[in-house]
């Protein structure tokens, strides 16, 4: 049982960040916002076509019978949908920036960077062609991070 609520209680703080982040905006977002959020959209569908239907997870576990994506944007990042909530959030953040809105920003990308480690570990014992990708890609910014 209790392997199976911590990444639950994971995707529970990222959602419940993601909504006290939109209610918090006050102000209608400035073109260079809705541009980053747009980039963001954009990744996370880029990532989605390149997934499997049943191969992706919201939860940070490894679901039976996945493959590792190694193609389209996954090419780079090894997490690109959490790179995408990211620009999304920083889009947010952009349109009504506060001390509230940024320290909710920062625990969105801590409460993301536990889920992709997370995964990691699960992945590296799952296959062994993970730690030779892991190598060649970053976690969310290509050739950066």
């Amino acid at each position: 049982m209790k392997s199976d609520f911590y990444p639950k209680f994971l995707v529970f703080l990222q959602f419940a960040l993601i909504g006290l982040m939109l209610l918090s905006m006050n102000a209608i977002p400035s073109v260079f916002a809705m541009i980053i959020f747009l980039l963001g959209a954009t990744i996370g569908i880029w990532a989605l076509s390149h997934n499997q239907l049943g191969n992706f997870n919201i939860q940070p576990n490894i679901k039976e019978g996945c493959i590792l994506i190694t193609s389209g944007i996954y090419r780079w990042v090894r997490h690109p949908m959490y790179s995408s909530v990211i620009l999304m959030m920083l889009g947010i953040f952009m349109a009504t920036p506060s001390l509230v809105m940024f320290v909710l920003f920062i625990l969105l990308i801590m409460v993301l960077l536990l889920k992709a480690k997370r995964e990691e570990s699960l992945w590296l014992r799952h296959d062994t062609l993970y730690l030779t990708y892991r190598e060649k890609t970053k976690y969310f910014i290509p050739y950066i991070l």
